[in-house]
């Protein structure tokens, strides 16, 4: 199941007014994503070292990668991969993408090339996280350095405050990015989801910083409409950048959505926080 679900720190809250799921992959008016080679397809392994789930997220140096708190809380190990189309060869009869190993392996000559893996994982206390907070912000230390000519950009504490009250907000861009689902079906009708297993991308606009679902916390985004695009499964952990696709300036993590199959506003866990910022600079 590529979907974690937000345990009791969001769900006994939200009941009461949405069913908020995590969120995933790249759908609607997406391309390829070809701008940020250090966003990485993750994948997460139990104690056991079995498959448990995957997510996305972005290098910020050669070794400190960016995601979701509700995707490295509660696992052993993973393992991150860079390629543009990760696990576009995935085949469902081997259970593996012959081309780069996802989800299992590193293919060879890729371990600390494009591909790496880490057993030191940290959360922001995600599970002691309530609602609109809830602390949905996640870390891995690679164990092979990836040297790339760019990484994600950390923001200046407070960079999106000024959004909060300005007007004309819905013209402001984001740009998503992630290996999520590009399709999700209703449970019920028998039809897959679609999943390309590459790092996509689309741009979204701002809908806004201070409601109950956001509260300074969250950024809520909305992918609908001509030219946009939001997340779905899998994109859990992706960044959300401040602009169009030329920006590297990282705001949010994808967090949560309002519905399973993907439809409507999505929801980032900031990043643009003191508290936070001084978190990830810890390590």
């Amino acid at each position: 199941m590529m979907r974690r679900k937000l345990f009791v720190c969001i769900a006994v809250v939200v009941l009461a007014l949405v069913m908020a799921v995590p969120a995933g992959a790249i759908t609607k008016n997406w391309v390829n994503d070809f701008d940020h080679p250090f966003v990485g397809l993750v994948v997460f392994y139990d104690e056991s070292g079995q498959f448990s789930h995957r997510c996305s997220g972005s290098l910020l140096d050669s070794t400190t990668f960016l995601t979701a708190g509700h995707c490295t809380a509660g696992v052993g190990s993973a393992r991150v991969y860079f390629q543009q189309d990760a696990g576009a060869n995935f085949d469902p009869a081997t259970g593996i993408d012959p081309i780069t190993g996802y989800p299992e392996t590193c293919a060879g000559a890729t371990l600390g090339v494009v591909c790496a893996t880490s057993d030191e994982l940290y959360d922001f206390d995600f599970a002691n996280g309530g609602f609109p907070n809830t602390n949905d912000v996640g870390l891995l230390i690679l164990d092979q350095p990836i040297e790339l000519s760019e990484y994600g950009e950390l923001p200046s504490d407070g960079e999106l405050d000024d959004l909060a009250t300005a007007r004309g907000t819905n013209d402001t861009i984001f740009t998503v990015s992630g290996y999520g689902l590009t399709l999700s079906q209703q449970p019920h009708n028998g039809k897959p989801n679609t999943s390309f297993r590459s790092r996509l991308m689309a741009e979204s606009t701002l809908v806004n910083l201070g409601s109950a679902l956001t509260d300074g916390f969250n950024l809520q985004t909305q992918g609908n409409g001509d030219d946009r695009g939001g997340t779905c499964s899998g994109d859990s952990g992706g960044p959300v950048f401040l602009g169009d696709p030329n920006s590297n300036l990282i705001v949010g993590v994808t967090s949560f959505g309002l519905n399973t199959i993907c439809r409507g506003t999505d929801f980032a866990y900031r990043v643009d926080r003191q508290e936070v910022l001084d978190w990830i600079n810890s390590h």
